[in-house]
């Protein structure tokens, strides 16, 4: 090989040019035993506090117990170092994984079929947007204003790009989206879809009413629904019920963790009619010639791969790892375990409720039935109230204001079944102290 390539020896091969060669030593520490390598990360951790505090801070992404066999399973090496499954021929066990996590998202939201995952909940509405102006040719989104002001964002930045214009429809008095002015708005059927969430960013469950829906199929829009706690699909009825065309969503809530905000786990699930728009990857069960079970990537145009011009999308892979933690998850848990941790989730939202709203001075901002989040309403700026919580050691939630200006004096709160009747009465006693304070000093 040396000789072919030209040169005299190994070292010459892989010899560094004297241009860029260094000149002196490198300056790095001794080589450190195990232990001592064990210790040193260990300080480096001792510096993060994030641990220590008491948290419920939602608003999208969620603390949820992982049960061990989640990360015994998404661990091993035939799954950490498959790629994207290219050929299905050298990745049938990735390509079942991934078609059964359709499986359990079309069961959840009821929809006819799901894709192999996208890249998180707000990239999943943006990308079903693009279905429904694909399939209706009109160019602009009506979306609520409760909808999470991140996936709004997100929205917005692809819509830009697509010259379509995206309007919104205003918050009711409780806290779910205003539909009065919804038959003014379809008139003149120029938007492509309407787009709400349920539990919408306020916690507030949101679907949409019958003379609501009747109204947007009228028009001939697309109604797409968005699910940013995906545990709520287990006690809510399915996007599907109420008359939702594509359902998209973040599954972090199953197994994922809230890792600093990713990476996460979007979905898109849709109607039968609505197929051969879902971007991504679809996959297929057929048998082989010999009669046994195989696993396909199917039904996808060849402009998906190679005109991307004409794509449907260009959203071209899958968070394949991250839709089989969730796959894992949903398996060890079943039926009756994902309705359980649903249930805890809505008790300790009630008792996280009544905890707090006991305390002179904060009160709950809206009455809409919710799901594992609530908006309640302090003395003082939202933000100021966080930050004494914060320097006893608890993450109150989310300031409201800074995304919703009236809201300036909110604060949106989650808890989950990891939440405890401690934490809760730690919460209200710090919050109880807070509020005195704030008053006091006006």
């Amino acid at each position: 090989m040396v000789r072919v390539v030209g040169v005299e020896s190994l070292d010459d091969l892989v010899r560094v040019p004297d241009a860029v060669a260094l000149k002196a030593e490198l300056d790095v520490v001794p080589a450190r035993s195990e232990m001592e390598i064990a210790e040193r990360f260990a300080q480096f951790a001792a510096r993060t506090t994030a641990g220590g505090y008491v948290s419920f801070l939602g608003a999208g992404a969620y603390r949820h117990y992982v049960p061990p066999v989640v990360g015994a399973i998404a661990m091993r090496g035939e799954f950490l170092t498959s790629y994207t499954p290219y050929q299905a021929e050298v990745s049938q066990g990735y390509l079942q994984a991934i078609y059964e996590w359709q499986t359990y998202i079309a069961l959840l939201t009821g929809m006819d079929v799901a894709n192999a995952s996208v890249y998180d909940g707000a990239t999943a509405l943006a990308e079903g947007a693009i279905m429904a102006i694909n399939a209706t040719g009109r160019k602009a989104i009506l979306i609520s204003r409760a909808v999470h002001p991140q996936y709004r964002a997100v929205l917005r930045t692809y819509a830009r790009g697509l010259d379509v214009a995206v309007d919104e429809l205003p918050l009711a008095s409780d806290g779910t989206t205003d539909a009065s002015q919804l038959d003014a708005a379809l008139a003149d059927q120029r938007y492509a879809a309407v787009v709400v969430q349920s539990p919408n960013v306020f916690g507030a469950i949101d679907a949409l009413g019958p003379a609501s829906v009747a109204t947007i199929k009228a028009t001939k829009t697309l109604l797409i629904g968005v699910t940013a706690e995906a545990l709520s699909l287990a006690a809510l009825p399915p996007p599907s019920s109420w008359g939702v065309d594509i359902a998209v969503g973040e599954g972090q809530s199953f197994g994922n963790a809230i890792a600093y905000g990713g990476p996460h786990v979007g979905f898109i699930a849709a109607r039968e009619e609505q197929l051969r728009r879902i971007p991504g990857r679809l996959v297929g069960r057929t048998v082989d010639n010999e009669g046994r079970t195989a696993y396909v990537l199917t039904l996808q145009a060849r402009e998906q791969h190679i005109r991307r011009e004409k794509a449907t999308s260009n959203i071209c892979t899958n968070q394949a790892h991250c839709a089989l933690v969730a796959t894992i998850y949903l398996a060890a848990l079943g039926k009756t375990g994902l309705r359980d941790a649903a249930a805890h989730n809505l008790a300790k939202t009630a008792e996280l409720r009544d905890a707090v709203t006991a305390v002179d001075g904060v009160t709950l901002r809206f009455d809409a039935p919710s799901f594992n989040e609530i908006v309640v309403r302090v003395p003082a700026p939202a933000a100021e109230i966080l930050r004494v919580l914060q320097s006893r050691g608890i993450i109150g939630g989310l300031d409201l204001g800074r995304f919703y200006p009236e809201l300036a004096d909110c604060i949106l709160m989650n808890a989950t079944e990891l939440t405890t009747s401690a934490h809760i009465a730690q919460l209200a006693g710090a919050l109880k102290e807070a509020v005195r304070d704030a008053v006091a000093s006006v």
